[in-house]
């Protein structure tokens, strides 16, 4: 009887220490759900001419400037073009109040995160945008989707970044290396500035990491 609860106690501790080796192996997640399930934004622009966006940009140029005197728009043009816009049925203000709201929208689902990835394991391919070094290795870096992020094109959304730490550090070959990354995902905002062969960007970031492995892809 003994020597079959000793079997028992052995095989019910194995079978623990199997479910705790499978709950921390990291879930390899896509760059996709990454992002929270994003709700349509009205977008009364996506109905105008090429004419009318161009008037309305023209109008907002004029109307930003700092020095009006110095624009090389004048105040003349900008309200002809206004009142050809009235005459067309459109409503300039109104156009440019919904422009600031849909800024605002979209900026904020640009950096909505996925509650559903916060705090899990994963594992996720990308690319290494250099921090920090120690050394000839990188030790913090921001993981982008896809190689050549943020170099002469508008960066991706925050939510399609992450900032990692790996005191341990990885050699790169490049601007761009690919690897895997392995940890915890974090909700964390922040702003870096990345380096680039013809100077800095400063970009937003969604999320971050302390990674507990980073390899080559």
């Amino acid at each position: 009887m003994a020597m079959a609860n000793t079997k028992f106690l052995i095989l019910a501790v194995a079978l623990v220490t199997a479910g705790f080796s499978a709950a921390a192996e990291p879930s390899e997640i896509s760059w996709a759900e990454l992002a929270p399930p994003q709700t349509i934004i009205e977008d009364p622009f996506a109905e105008l001419s090429t004419e009318q966006l161009e008037a309305l940009r023209t109008i907002l140029r004029y109307e930003s400037s700092k020095n009006k005197s110095n624009s090389h728009i004048t105040a003349e043009r900008a309200e002809n073009l206004r009142n050809q816009l009235a005459d067309e049925g459109l409503d300039v203000e109104w156009l440019f109040e919904r422009r600031e709201t849909i800024i605002q929208k979209r900026h904020a689902q640009s950096t909505a995160v996925n509650e559903k990835v916060i705090g899990t394991e994963v594992r996720i391919p990308g690319y290494v945008l250099p921090l920090e070094f120690d050394g000839q290795k990188v030790t913090s870096f921001v993981l982008v989707p896809y190689a050549g992020a943020c170099i002469h094109t508008p960066p991706p959304p925050a939510n399609q970044m992450v900032h990692v730490s790996y005191p341990d550090g990885i050699e790169v070959s490049g601007l761009f290396t690919p690897v895997w990354i392995e940890g915890k995902m974090r909700a964390e905002y922040s702003t870096q500035d990345v380096g680039l062969s013809d100077g800095e960007a400063r970009v937003e970031v969604g999320y971050g990491m302390s990674a507990k492995n980073v390899f080559s892809y």
